[in-house]
């Protein structure tokens, strides 16, 4: 299993004095590890710092098993809702001191209630859902056969996945990688992305890639990140159209194409 990622986005960590508080904050976990979140002081340190006076110095715990994470709810009075952003409205809540409550979503948004109207979240992309192979259900010998790439085609994730290697499944050829505005604008007639921020669509192109395609993650800190982030999407494409993750009958996953150019291209297949 390839762990938990855990994204505190920019300006959902709550307010501070009335300002928004503190930046993005990433965390990767691997089975067995943990992080805390909450308010957080010197003698109760937490991995994600949450600044509403609503939230406790230690409001909870995520704790990573192999297959899936667990949230612990710290607080005595407050209740946690953990949504299912893909799931057209489907949560679950957390109950106080509630420990251990094990999330079945793969991607998460947990929302901590607060006195303030900045929204205090953060999301989780779970441990890789495991898919047995279909042609070995009821064999009776050795562990069945998993997938190399476990992929959910209901995902938001995988919108962004098709929407990459889209160009190329048309036009059969070199064409550039869309960059994140194109994407944003190609999800925007998408009854569950048109919504989707560019950080949004960014955050899903980082989670194929060093996630669920386990492609080596540059460092974009370094001169030249621009090009390194353009070689990370070209092989996200590459790999997902070589091995058939996506192929030319999930474009219908997209929203149509409008204008004269979209036209062109559905008359002439």
């Amino acid at each position: 299993m390839s762990g938990v990622v855990v994204h505190l986005p920019q300006g959902c960590s709550g307010a501070d004095g009335g300002e928004p508080y503190g930046g993005p904050v990433t965390l990767r976990l691997g089975p067995g590890e943990a992080a805390r979140f909450g308010r957080g002081s010197s003698t109760v340190p937490v991995e994600l710092r949450l600044a509403d006076p609503a939230i406790s110095r230690l409001a909870g715990e995520i704790r990573v098993a192999d297959d899936h994470w667990q949230l612990t709810n710290h607080s005595a009075t407050h209740s946690y809702l953990v949504e299912n952003p893909e799931g057209a409205g489907e949560y679950l809540r957390v109950p106080p001191r509630r420990a251990g409550a094990p999330v079945p979503f793969e991607f998460s948004r947990v929302v901590l209630p607060t006195r303030s109207d900045v929204t205090v979240s953060f999301q989780v992309f779970a441990p890789d859902h495991v898919y047995l192979d279909p042609d070995a259900m009821g064999a009776p010998w050795g562990r069945p056969t998993v997938t190399a790439y476990s992929l959910d085609e209901t995902a938001v994730y995988f919108l962004v996945l098709v929407a990459l290697c889209e160009p190329r499944l048309r036009d059969q050829s070199r064409v550039a990688v869309p960059t994140t505005p194109q994407i944003v604008e190609r999800l925007r007639g998408h009854p569950t992305c048109g919504t989707l921020t560019a950080r949004a669509i960014s955050s899903h192109i980082d989670y194929l890639a060093e996630e669920k395609l386990r492609i080596g993650a540059p460092d974009l800190r370094e001169p030249g990140r621009s090009e390194r982030r353009n070689g990370k999407r070209e092989e996200i494409v590459g790999l997902a159209l070589r091995f058939g993750l996506v192929r030319e009958e999930h474009l219908t996953l997209l929203p149509p194409l409008t204008g004269a150019g979209g036209r062109k291209r559905q008359s002439m297949r």
